[in-house]
């Protein structure tokens, strides 16, 4: 796998690497052609498992190759560290109060953002484009740091990083298709809104590595921003959502299980 990412430059590897999470999006969406409903056990500790990955990935991934470059730059290195993760929880608090949406775990009737008259079913596919910035952002600018030659950043950890988001972008695709599914869309119909949702993520992944190649100073920032943003849609929206339900016990197996996973793809890969 990594001859394989070796034979690009970093754009196209972000490029490979986050079509490879839209697909595992796309995976997750297909299985509302066999499924019409998630118990709710399963649904709560699938959103717990999405955030024990980010959360994880945040730390080994973005946080600490952050810090370790800053202090390379000659930045002060927790304070680059501490303005580039507040600023992606700021812009993604900004994006959420004004893109109106519809989180997963709760009722029809509760929209946030502005008021709209769009279906619920556009409002749930703008959810989960939100998470997938940050995410696909977070895998861009970790092949961007390959390039920049931080010594604990590694193109086999970029990687990881990659399969880790794309394990938790699974459920996230089924969390669409399936809901929309049930509420009476057509099978194909809800697909195809699942797996829109992750559309955003090559865009964003090739925009992240293209910022850190023209402008490698910001490198350290960049890494941060996207570890905030991915922290900002973990406490925000995924822990809560997933405590809702009366599962607590359930969704806080999942966290600790994707923080497991993720830490070791990093640590053990990267």
């Amino acid at each position: 796998m990594v001859a394989f990412f070796e034979r690009f430059d970093p754009t196209i590897q972000a490029l490979y690497a986050t079509l490879f999470t839209w697909g595992v999006t796309a995976l997750g969406s297909a299985l509302v052609f066999f499924f019409k409903t998630i118990h709710k056990k399963v649904f709560d500790t699938m959103l717990g498992f999405a955030a024990g990955v980010m959360i994880a990935a945040s730390f080994w991934s973005l946080i600490s190759p952050g810090i370790d470059l800053a202090e390379e730059m000659g930045f002060n290195p927790w304070l680059m560290a501490a303005m580039g993760f507040m600023s992606g929880g700021l812009f993604l608090f900004i994006v959420d109060k004004t893109l109106p949406h519809m989180h997963l775990g709760l009722g029809p009737k509760v929209k946030e953002g502005p008021k709209t008259s769009w279906q619920r079913s556009v409002l749930l596919v703008l959810a989960i484009t939100l998470h997938n910035i940050p995410e696909g952002l977070a895998v861009g600018v970790a092949f961007g740091a390959v390039a920049a030659g931080i010594e604990s950043s590694s193109l086999m950890g970029a990687i990881a990083l990659a399969i880790g988001i794309g394990l938790q972008n699974f459920p996230e695709g089924a969390a669409v298709s399936i809901p929309l599914r049930r509420e009476g869309m057509s099978r194909s119909k809800a697909f195809l809104y699942g797996q829109a949702s992750g559309i955003v993520e090559p865009i964003a992944g090739v925009l992240g590595a293209l910022l850190v190649l023209s402008m490698r100073s910001i490198l350290p920032f960049a890494l941060c921003f996207a570890a905030g943003a991915m922290i900002y849609v973990v406490v925000e929206e995924l822990i809560p959502e997933a405590q809702s339900n009366n599962n607590s016990d359930y969704a806080t197996m999942g966290v600790m299980v994707g923080f497991t996973i993720m830490m070791i793809l990093d640590v053990a890969l990267g």
